[in-house]
């Protein structure tokens, strides 16, 4: 099975010019934040490989935007989503994830054919982080057992295929503007465990006033 391309490494570029190129440097510099950019690129600068930290942050989203362009330069923005795991790191340069049958427009594989560059974007609302990757991706076609190792657990969906995505770089934005918000199955958890609790406090209140049903209230017996 053939990888995608990864250019070489030149030792003398940041991995950030990636995104920084000349036009966006100029402006950088027109607009005042060059010079720390270029003091971040004279240090660590942005990751080329994927720590423990960001494959711990990969494995629990369950939503992702995969943003890839065809040879016209025409961008497109999908959105794939699954259980915690369904993005999986294969190493230290490659995330993975099963293509579910959708509406079969094909837009992301037909621009793929043309371009292999890509980009994920990555949120996480309740926490206010997000990650952004770029790099290259290509489609993986007739490889049962790939798709089947890939496939959510769950089992709800049809696998058809797998995009596998090659990291070039990737960073991290401050939470500044990101709204925080909740997975509905959370709010769920912790609202199932409030009404617990108020119930447990009244029983206790009940038995502790004598009230009609002091008598069968059992203590209250504190939560985890």
């Amino acid at each position: 099975m053939s990888r995608i391309h990864i250019p070489a490494v030149d030792a003398r570029r940041a991995a950030s010019d990636i995104a920084f190129t000349p036009a966006v440097k100029a402006i950088q510099a027109r607009k005042g934040s060059r010079r720390a950019y270029a003091r971040m690129e004279e240090g660590d600068g942005w990751s080329t490989t994927i720590t423990p930290e960001l494959a711990q942050f990969i494995a629990a989203q369950t939503s992702v935007f995969l943003a890839t362009a065809n040879a016209d330069g025409q961008p497109y923005i999908q959105h794939r989503g699954g259980p915690p795991g369904f993005l999986r790191v294969r190493d230290e340069r490659t995330i993975a994830f099963a293509d579910l049958r959708g509406n079969r427009q094909f837009i992301t594989q037909g621009n793929l054919a043309e371009n292999p560059r890509a980009h994920l974007f990555l949120i996480d609302y309740a926490h206010r982080r997000r990650i952004k990757l770029w790099g290259e991706a290509r489609i993986v076609e007739n490889d049962a057992a790939l798709l089947a190792e890939l496939m959510p657990e769950d089992g709800k969906a049809r696998g058809e295929q797998v995009l596998e995505f090659r990291v070039l770089a990737w960073d991290a934005n401050c939470p500044q503007h990101i709204p925080q918000r909740f997975e509905a199955a959370d709010v769920a958890r912790a609202l199932e465990e409030r009404d617990r609790r108020i119930a447990l406090l009244e029983a206790e209140v009940a038995r502790l006033s004598g009230g009609p049903s002091a008598a069968s209230a059992p203590p209250v017996r504190p939560g985890p």
